[in-house]
């Protein structure tokens, strides 16, 4: 069973799926894809999502809070993350993206060892089901603006400067 709870952020109301291995789902709840995000999940993992809450979603609730204060930089969560080899692959490299920092999307193609597919990798990035937790609001564009975030540009905006502010670097004003 996929359980499912909602959790207010300062960005908004963002829907957490967790399963008894781990989190599976954070999303904001306004997004356009969250539907199909549920259907895949129940899809990948053979179940039904119901409202309710497991030590899983719990522990994010946790480090959310503490995150969203500037204390936490890196969590410490299961997660379960299904999808194709390639987007898993891209998923766990978003990972190893330091706090605070950003990296573009050919960066992030070179860092996977497949500078050709800069676009199956932003596609990727796209299709990230655990916002924030796996860190694609910090992939940018090569020319430094900010693209293609889910959860708009107002809030990946926001969990830039948030991440800059709280890890002692300069805020850049003109990204947005």
């Amino acid at each position: 069973m996929i359980l499912s709870t909602k959790i207010e952020t300062q960005l908004g109301t963002m829907i957490a799926g967790a399963v008894e291995e781990g989190i599976c789902l954070l999303e904001f709840s306004d997004r356009k894809i969250l539907n199909s995000e549920y259907r895949d999940l129940k899809k990948y993992l053979a179940s039904e999502i119901e409202e309710g809450e497991n030590s899983h979603t719990e522990n994010l609730k946790k480090q959310l809070d503490e995150y969203f204060r500037g204390d936490r930089k890196v969590f410490d969560l299961q997660l379960v993350i299904p999808g194709t080899i390639f987007q898993q692959m891209v998923w766990n490299e978003l990972l190893s993206i330091p706090y605070g920092t950003t990296r573009t999307y050919m960066e992030q193609a070179e860092a996977l060892r497949k500078p050709e597919s800069i676009r199956a990798v932003a596609n990727a990035n796209g299709m990230n089901r655990i916002a924030i937790i796996i860190p694609c609001h910090r992939v940018i564009g090569s020319d430094g603006s900010l693209t293609g975030y889910g959860g708009g540009l107002k809030r990946k905006k926001w969990l830039i400067d948030h991440e800059k502010r709280h890890s002692g670097q300069p805020v850049d004003l003109s990204l947005f």
